[in-house]
C-alpha cells in the first residue's frame, strides 16, 4: 500500500470504546440523577458525569492521534454527546432543577442539527463542528457539571445555564448559516 492510499481503520479502537462507554454510562448517570435522593447519590451522579463527559474529551484527541477516525465515530459521537447532555438537561428538569425551557431550547437545537448532520454523513459529506460548537458543547458541559453539584451554587449556575443556552442558540444560527451558504454554492 503506498503512503496515498488510505489505511482501513478497525472500528475496534480506543476513540470508538471511549464513545461507547459514554453511551454506556448514559443510563446509570440518568437513573442516579432522578431516582435516587442524597448526597452520596448526588456525587455519584456527578461522577458518572464527569467520567462520560471526560470520554467525550478524550475519543477525538485519540482518533486523531492514533489516525484511527472511523465512519463509526463519526456517526457515533454526537450521538453520544447529544445522549449524555440531554439526559442530564432533562434529568435536571425532572427533578425541578432546571427550568424546562431552558432543557427545550437546547433540545430543540442539538437534535435536529444531529440529524442533520447523519443525513450529510449518509452522502458522505462530514460537517466538523466550528469553533462556536465546541464553545457551546464546553458551557454546556460546565453549566450541567455545575447544576449537578450537591450544593447550589446561585446564581453562578443560573449564570452558566443561561449562557449554555445562548451559546446553543447562537451556535445553531451559525450553523444554519453555514449550511445555507454551503448550498448556495
Amino acid at each position: 500500500m503506498t503512503a496515498s492510499q488510505a489505511r482501513r481503520v478497525s472500528n475496534l479502537n480506543l476513540a470508538n470504546l471511549l464513545t461507547v462507554l459514554r453511551i454506556v454510562l448514559v443510563p446509570p448517570f440518568f437513573l442516579v440523577l432522578v431516582l435516587a435522593d442524597g448526597t452520596g447519590w448526588r456525587i455519584t451522579a456527578l461522577l458518572l458525569f464527569m467520567v462520560a463527559a471526560f470520554t467525550d474529551l478524550a475519543d477525538g484527541k485519540v482518533a486523531r492521534s492514533r489516525a484511527e477516525v472511523t465512519t463509526f465515530g463519526k456517526i457515533v459521537d454526537p450521538i453520544a454527546d447529544k445522549l449524555l447532555t440531554g439526559a442530564a438537561l432533562v434529568g435536571l428538569s425532572l427533578n425541578g432543577e432546571l427550568t424546562w425551557w431552558a432543557t427545550v431550547i437546547i433540545l430543540l437545537r442539538e437534535v435536529p442539527v444531529t440529524l442533520h448532520r447523519l443525513v450529510l454523513l449518509r452522502a458522505d459529506v462530514v460537517v466538523a463542528a466550528e469553533m462556536l460548537g465546541k464553545y457551546k458543547a464546553a458551557l454546556q458541559m460546565l453549566a450541567i457539571t455545575v447544576y449537578l453539584l450537591p450544593v447550589r451554587l446561585d446564581p453562578l449556575n443560573g449564570i452558566l445555564m443561561t449562557a449554555a443556552v445562548a451559546a446553543t442558540v447562537v451556535s445553531g444560527m451559525e450553523y444554519l448559516n453555514a449550511r445555507r451558504r454551503a448550498a448556495l454554492g
